[in-house]
C-alpha cells in the first residue's frame, strides 16, 4: 500500500482575496477571468486560484466568485462558495453603491443580492486610515466580533493579503470597497464554536498562512505525536501537560496564566494523543476545553471531528438521566439543537427553580471524561495516567472542573 501525503490547500482568506482580484481586473478589462494569481505573503510564494464566476453589476461595480479548497483536511468550509463585490472610484468621485444605478440592467442579480441580508453587516475591526485606498467590509456571512460592538471578523493576515493584494492593482487616483460575503457562513458557523469566542452570525476570516495544512488528515496524525513528544522533552521531565482543545482552547489557557511549556494544542486526535503521552511517561494530563467538543469523550468518542462521530445530546440526555432529572425535562434537553441550547435551557431551569441541575450534570459528564479518558489510556498501555478536566462555555466562562482538573490547573496556575 502507498501512503500519499496528506495534500495541502489554502485558507479562506486566500479564495476571498482571489475573488476580490477578479471582481478589479473586470471593471478594469471588462473580459472573462478563468483564474487570477495571489500573492500568499506567507509563505511568500505566488499561487492562481480559479474563478468560478465574475460579472459586472453595474458601470463602477463587479462581484466574483470563488470556491474553498482547504486540502486534504476534513473542513466544514470545503466547497463553500466566497464572494467579493468590489466599488471602483476615481479621484473625489461617488463609489458606485446598491443603489438602482449601481444594479442596472442585471435585474435577477439586484433581487438575488438587495436588500439584506447581502448588504454589508459591519465595518472593519481596524479601519483602514484615511490614506487607504481601500475599504474592506464584512458582508453577510462574515462574522461579527462582540467585543468590538459587532465590527467584522477580519483579522489581520486576511487584511493583509487583501490589502497587498488589491493596492498593486490600484492607480494612485484609484478608490475601491471591497465587501467580502459568505452566503453560508451563517449556516455553517452553527456547526463551529467561534460563538464561545465571541464571534457571531458568521464565519471568522482567520489564520496567519495562506497555506491550510492538512492537520485532520491521517496523514498529519505522526507530525502531532512527534510535536508532542518534542513538548514533552522540553518539559525536563515534568509529570504533567495541558491539552488544549484547539487554537481557541490554548488562547484561553494562556489567559489564565498556564505557562506556555505546558501547553499543547491537539486537533481531534485525542485518543492517540492521550496514549502517546502516557507511553512517554507523563502521569497527568489536563484537558482543558470548549463543552461542546470535549463531551463526545464522556460517550467514549476519542476523535471528536463531528464528520467521524458525534453524539453529544445523547450523551448531554444520559447524564441529566443519571442524576434523575424528570422525564419531560430530558425530552426538553433531548430536542435542543446543539449542547449550547442544552447548557442554556438547564441555566434557565436553575433560574427559575432554584435548582442546581447545571452543577450536578456538568459534575457527572466531567467525571466521565476523566474515567473514560484513563481506562483508554490503560487498555491501549496498561499505564495508569491521571487524566482531569475543566469545561467551557461560549462566554469563556469555566462551567466545570474535576477533580482532579481542580487539583492539577491549581498546581499549574
Amino acid at each position: 500500500m502507498i501512503n500519499e501525503k496528506p495534500r495541502s490547500g489554502y485558507t479562506l482568506p486566500v479564495f476571498a482575496a482571489a475573488s476580490a482580484i477578479a471582481a478589479l481586473q473586470w471593471l478594469k478589462q471588462r473580459q472573462a477571468i478563468a483564474s487570477v494569481m495571489v500573492d500568499l505573503i506567507n509563505p511568500a510564494e505566488t499561487v492562481e486560484i480559479a474563478i468560478e464566476q465574475v460579472s459586472g453589476i453595474g458601470e463602477t461595480t463587479a462581484l466574483a466568485i470563488t470556491r474553498s479548497d482547504p486540502g486534504d483536511n476534513l473542513d466544514l468550509t470545503r466547497n463553500t462558495p466566497i464572494w467579493a463585490m468590489v466599488e471602483l472610484s476615481r479621484g473625489a468621485g461617488e463609489m458606485g453603491g446598491w443603489g438602482d444605478g449601481g444594479m442596472g440592467g442585471i435585474p435577477n442579480l439586484h433581487k438575488q443580492l438587495s436588500p439584506p441580508p447581502y448588504l454589508p453587516t459591519s465595518l472593519p475591526p481596524h479601519p483602514p486610515s484615511q490614506e487607504s485606498p481601500i475599504t474592506l467590509k464584512g458582508g453577510e456571512g462574515i462574522g461579527r466580533i462582540v467585543e468590538t460592538e459587532g465590527k467584522a471578523a477580519i483579522y489581520a493576515y486576511a487584511r493583509q493579503l487583501l490589502q497587498g493584494n488589491l493596492a498593486r492593482l490600484l492607480t494612485p487616483e484609484e478608490r475601491i470597497t471591497v465587501t467580502i460575503i459568505l452566503p453560508e457562513g451563517r449556516q455553517l458557523a452553527l456547526r463551529t464554536s467561534n460563538a464561545a469566542f465571541g464571534v457571531v452570525e458568521g464565519l471568522s476570516l482567520l489564520g496567519t498562512s495562506g497555506i491550510s495544512q492538512p492537520l485532520s488528515a491521517s496523514g498529519q496524525l505522526d507530525i502531532s505525536l512527534e510535536e508532542l513528544k518534542e513538548k514533552i522533552k522540553q518539559l525536563n521531565n515534568s509529570p504533567a501537560i495541558v491539552f488544549c482543545i484547539g487554537e481557541n482552547g490554548l488562547n484561553f489557557a494562556l489567559k489564565l496564566g498556564i505557562s506556555p511549556e505546558r501547553l499543547v494544542k491537539t486537533a481531534n486526535w485525542l485518543g492517540p494523543m492521550l496514549v502517546e503521552a502516557g507511553t512517554q511517561g507523563l502521569r497527568e494530563i489536563l484537558l482543558f476545553g470548549y463543552h461542546g467538543k470535549l463531551i463526545k469523550l464522556a460517550g467514549g468518542i476519542f476523535h471528536t471531528h463531528h464528520h467521524l462521530a458525534d453524539g453529544r445530546q445523547e450523551i448531554f440526555t444520559a447524564h441529566c438521566a443519571k442524576v434523575g432529572l424528570p422525564t419531560p425535562v430530558l425530552q426538553r434537553v433531548f430536542a435542543q439543537s446543539t449542547a449550547d441550547a442544552a447548557l442554556n435551557y438547564l441555566r434557565a431551569l436553575d433560574a427559575e427553580n432554584g435548582s442546581n441541575w447545571v452543577e450536578q450534570v456538568y459534575d457527572s459528564i466531567a467525571q466521565a471524561i476523566d474515567d473514560r479518558s484513563q481506562t483508554y489510556i490503560y487498555n491501549q498501555i496498561q499505564q495508569q495516567v491521571s487524566v482531569g478536566s475543566v469545561l467551557f462555555d461560549r462566554q469563556r466562562q469555566i462551567i466545570v472542573k474535576s477533580k482532579i482538573g481542580t487539583k492539577l490547573l491549581n498546581q499549574m496556575c
